[in-house]
């Protein structure tokens, strides 16, 4: 069983080739077109799409050996992300299939952030908790079958990726903004200042207000002390960061507490940040949890996860047809 694997659901165009269960080969090209608008342009994504889609696909069969004629089922990212770059994936995808006349395969993008886990060992048990946390998303999830999925927790406004952005963005610091505060985060002192953790009724999230408060604090700050960011950049980022993750942790405590789990997972972009993957292994081995991160390069939006998803679909025959098209949003099970 061979599938050829595409994303394109924002910013990054990837394809991947799986065999019965394991990866052959993932491809992925980040668009660095953005940087310079300081955040992801639609437009111009889909046009980076275009561009990159049929040498991604072709590297990604030569690197795994295989033929386009050898494949079983040709699957692709539905959704949710950017309309215009889901659509360059779709329509290659579709025409692919119809030329090859193999399966669809549509593959919900968040759930692929979670299934990302079993593309190596160790593997998570069932029924897990997975945090998947993004420039999107951030949304605690109770895993109880590779295609069972339940929304649990989820924010109220702003994704946590996002906040790190906007929080790097106010320090000044280019796009993407997430991993230089990680990076400069690393030699800074994560109590040197308080923001505000929200305090949100049951399992959601919220991060307008502590947004929010650190662009007011700067500010402040920044017109007493016109060097003040420059001066106190490392504890500045140590303490957005150790909000944020404080703010996520928090919520992951509560719902292992609820339910009874002790299988923890993290997924999407943001659980590559050091801050996050850190504390939740310290507070794993507190809590006596079995704590599951992806290696980094399936943490960021990449082709094998869409793949892995792909096969567990394929494996139920669950197929889509020639007439499907992307959402912007769409449910786990839909």
């Amino acid at each position: 069983m061979h599938i050829l694997a595409i994303e394109s659901s924002c910013d990054e165009t990837s394809a991947a080739v799986i065999s019965n269960g394991k990866i052959r080969s993932n491809v992925v090209s980040t668009q660095l077109i953005h940087q310079q608008y300081g955040g992801v342009v639609p437009e111009l994504a889909s046009r980076a799409h275009q561009q990159h889609i049929l040498p991604v696909v072709r590297e990604a069969l030569e690197q795994s050996n295989l033929a386009k004629n050898d494949l079983n089922a040709i699957a692709f990212t539905r959704g949710p992300g950017l309309l215009g770059s889901l659509l360059v994936g779709v329509s290659f995808a579709k025409a692919m299939a119809l030329a090859l006349k193999i399966p669809l395969i549509e593959v919900n993008h968040m759930q692929a952030h979670v299934l990302a886990h079993f593309i190596d060992e160790p593997r998570p048990s069932f029924p897990f908790l997975c945090l998947t946390v993004s420039g999107g998303h951030t949304q605690i999830v109770k895993v109880t079958a590779p295609l069972e999925m339940e929304i649990i927790g989820e924010t109220l406004d702003d994704a946590v990726g996002e906040a790190f952005d906007k929080g790097a963005k106010i320090l000044g610091l280019d796009y993407p903004g997430g991993p230089l505060v990680d990076k400069l985060a690393a030699t800074g002192n994560p109590h040197a200042f308080e923001f505000p953790i929200p305090e949100i009724p049951g399992l959601d999230f919220s991060f307008s207000g502590i947004k929010t408060a650190f662009l007011y604090f700067i500010q402040k700050q920044s017109s007493a002390n016109p060097s003040f960011i420059q001066e106190r950049i490392h504890d500045l980022c140590a303490s957005l960061q150790f909000t944020l993750t404080e703010t996520l942790l928090r919520k992951l405590k509560k719902a292992a507490r609820q339910t009874g789990i002790k299988e923890i997972a993290i997924a999407g972009g943001v659980s590559a940040n050091s801050g996050l993957r850190d504390a939740v292994l310290e507070a794993g081995e507190k809590l006596g949890w079995n704590t599951y991160i992806p290696k980094f390069e399936y943490c960021t939006d990449n082709a094998a996860m869409i793949a892995m998803a792909a096969a567990f679909k394929y494996e139920k025959g669950e197929f889509s047809d020639q007439k499907v098209s992307p959402l912007a949003r769409m449910e786990f099970g839909g």
